[in-house]
């Protein structure tokens, strides 16, 4: 039997609690620590580094998604 996990926080950007698979999510480092970065707010960041002519950093498509128990 497999079980699964989703860790909710907050996103260090808008601070609305999401979940997230700990190990995908994309982050930003405060003071030395990783701190999660919501879908809604990484899309916003995607979506402006594109309009500036960056190529954007991608997300993993299960960055949102439960996490598999063992992976923890």
């Amino acid at each position: 039997m497999v079980g699964y996990a989703l860790v909710i926080g907050p996103c260090i950007l808008c601070g609305r609690t999401f979940g997230m698979n700990p190990n995908k999510v994309p982050s930003i480092r405060v003071h030395g620590t990783r701190q999660p970065v919501c879908r809604n707010c990484m899309d916003a960041l995607i979506a402006k580094e594109e309009a500036a002519g960056i190529v954007p950093k991608r997300y993993a498509d299960d960055a949102y998604e439960p996490v598999r128990e063992e992976e923890l």
